[in-house]
């Protein structure tokens, strides 16, 4: 593309308290405000953790019953022990944020610290993560919507892709933008458990009690290790989430690091207290599941009865379980854009828009979304199978690497910080394995296949640009660049009208080339015969050559022209005038022929396709 510039220093340097006018250089300009600041980064990438609260207490609960009611006073020691493990995975990932502020989290983690197959494994169990994270919470928010509003129960799927559609269409404009978006959910869904907690606390009696009670068989004797064990697993599902910050660090304003680890404390902090305060209060009430209602709808209407607040209380969970999608649109396009950088997924998800956005990678997370939820047909039973064990995985991987960085490395306290990580990646990985057999026949067995299959396109996708780094002499010494005297170069300026615009075109071509050929395709004689007498009276000093088109075509005359001059000491140029209307919605009303002609000429030709773009005022 040929386009005249001034040069950016000197004189015509842009003085920053100079207001740019142009909206595009604008943007540009004020890039940093697009990205997150440590309070919008709560909002925009824990809403996955923080959510967790409205089905893994529950979790947990549902595991403990089957040894009989009396196993509900287990709860508060469950929990407690998945806090313990969701602050030494906030610890650790606040250690990633600062060694990798790159971001990746695991993938980063895992790559630096264990080589290229851990790197991919833990790519791939994120990559599934994240999909099924969007899946799962839309699917999730609109069957708790769908338990308010009986009428949207019957339209589960299109309110999933309606909101998908919304989630991703505000990504693409920018994630500080989502964050704006998402704030007020999120402080409402925290307010409304923060008041749970304390009236369900203080409360000796509920003020109202719904659904339909249950009955569950006492078990005899005491409860086993592998009940606790496999509450602890469910219950585990409640730090899913805790990787995103660490995995987005890029998206946050200066300084990023300390951001990023300001917003992971936070989320930590917060997710702890909401996660004990819940289960203090199940196991105090001795609240049991029931049939059609959550445990959470149950505490909601002990706490503020069944009117106007249980109704606002519920929908606020709903929108924030629906809104929890939003994290994987933090974090995935992150990731996405690492492994781009290290050539082992298509280079265009490296690609960064002017917020700065990752428009590729949240397409790319909002399709796949899309996908996954019309293939379970909305249903989150059929999703739950798979949910949460990439995360474990990746936390295992992530703990463990860290073990052997502060081993290599000696860094302060490295003792004190090998003992932490070694113990959060021993708990995660026992969660990962009993979570892997515990759902093996439920559907977790796909991951036997989609984390190799996932492997395999990043490792295929590294190998074919290595091929093609090597094909052009990439990372080698080559001759530098020399002109031949005797080769030429000629230049074919396609014209249909003597316009400005031709002129231009053919004022560039001859500061490229005193050989100029000027063309045009004979589809219509009687406009090819008007075109030849404007030509002959404007009368610029070239020749106007025509083109013959049996079938009445455009592309296929230039693109037999360029080829038939290409030769041995010919380089042939095509240079295509293409006009650039002032607002985006007039394109429509231009004749699109350059990229096409371009890329017939790169597809069929050796010739160079060149564009002279004209900006309309």
């Amino acid at each position: 593309m040929i386009r005249r510039a001034p040069h950016p220093r000197g004189p015509d340097r842009v003085d920053p308290t100079v207001r740019i006018r142009d909206r595009r250089l604008r943007r540009h300009h004020r890039g940093d405000a697009y990205r997150l600041t440590a309070l919008g980064g709560l909002a925009a990438l824990s809403l996955d953790a923080l959510s967790s609260i409205a089905y893994g207490p529950e979790a947990i609960v549902s595991v403990l019953v089957t040894a009989g009611e009396s196993a509900v006073r287990y709860t508060v020691p469950v929990a407690a022990a998945i806090t313990v493990l969701l602050l030494v995975l906030v610890v650790s990932y606040r250690q990633v944020v600062a060694a990798f502020p790159d971001g990746g989290g695991s993938y980063a983690v895992a790559k630096s610290e264990f080589g290229r197959p851990a790197g991919l494994l833990a790519a791939a169990a994120l990559v599934i993560d994240y999909v099924l994270t969007v899946a799962v919470s839309l699917a999730a928010g609109a069957a708790a919507l769908g338990s308010i509003f009986p009428v949207i129960a019957d339209h589960l799927l299109a309110t999933e892709l309606i909101a998908l559609a919304v989630i991703t269409a505000v990504n693409l404009i920018g994630i500080a933008e989502s964050a704006k978006v998402l704030m007020a959910p999120a402080v409402l869904y925290i307010v409304v458990i923060g008041a749970v907690i304390v009236l369900g606390l203080l409360r000796s009696e509920p003020v109202a009690t719904i659904g339909t009670p249950l009955t569950f068989h006492e078990a005899p004797g005491v409860i086993g290790p592998l009940i606790l064990l496999r509450a602890f697993a469910a219950g585990g599902s409640s730090v899913t989430g805790v990787e995103a910050t660490a995995n987005s660090v890029p998206s946050f304003r200066t300084p990023a690091v300390r951001r990023a680890q300001h917003t992971e404390v936070a989320m930590g902090l917060l997710l702890a207290v909401m996660l004990l305060g819940v289960a203090q209060v199940i196991a105090t009430h001795r609240v049991l599941p029931r049939e059609g209602v959550t445990l959470l709808a149950q505490l909601t209407a002990a706490a503020f009865g069944t009117g106007i607040l249980f109704y606002v209380a519920n929908l606020a969970v709903a929108g924030v379980l629906g809104l929890a999608a939003n994290t994987s649109f933090g974090g995935l396009p992150v990731l996405l854009s690492r492994l781009a950088d290290d050539h082992r997924m298509p280079h265009l998800f490296a690609l960064r828009a002017e917020r700065p956005v990752y428009r590729f990678g949240v397409a790319a997370l909002g399709l796949a979304a899309a996908l996954v939820l019309l293939l379970v047909d909305a249903r989150v039973d059929r999703l739950l199978p798979l949910y949460a064990i990439g995360v474990f995985i990746g936390f295992t991987i992530s703990q463990s690497g860290l073990v052997r960085h502060w081993v290599r490395d000696h860094g302060p306290r490295w003792g004190w910080k090998v003992l932490l990580n070694g113990f959060g990646a021993v708990l995660t990985g026992i969660a990962a394995v009993v979570f892997f057999l515990g759902r093996f026949t439920d559907g977790a067995w796909l991951l036997l296949f989609l984390i190799p299959a996932l492997m395999l396109l990043f490792d295929r996708t590294e190998h074919y640009y290595r091929q093609v780094a090597a094909e052009l002499g990439m990372g080698t010494t080559i001759p530098a660049p020399r002109r031949d005297p005797a080769e030429r170069t000629v230049v074919v300026v396609p014209v249909v009208a003597v316009s400005g615009l031709t002129r231009r075109a053919l004022d560039a071509a001859l500061s490229l080339s005193d050989q100029v050929h000027p063309v045009t395709v004979d589809i219509d004689p009687g406009t090819t015969a008007r075109l030849m007498d404007q030509w002959n009276s404007w009368d610029p000093g070239l020749d106007l050559r025509v083109l013959p088109s049996p079938h009445h075509g455009m592309v296929e005359p230039i693109v037999d022209y360029a080829r038939d001059l290409t030769g041995p000491g010919v380089q042939v140029v095509v240079l295509l005038p293409r006009i650039e209307p002032r607002k985006r919605r007039y394109r429509i009303l231009h004749n699109q022929r350059a990229p096409i002609i371009a890329e017939a000429l790169d597809r069929h030709t050796d010739a160079i396709a060149a564009t002279i773009t004209i900006h309309l005022d």
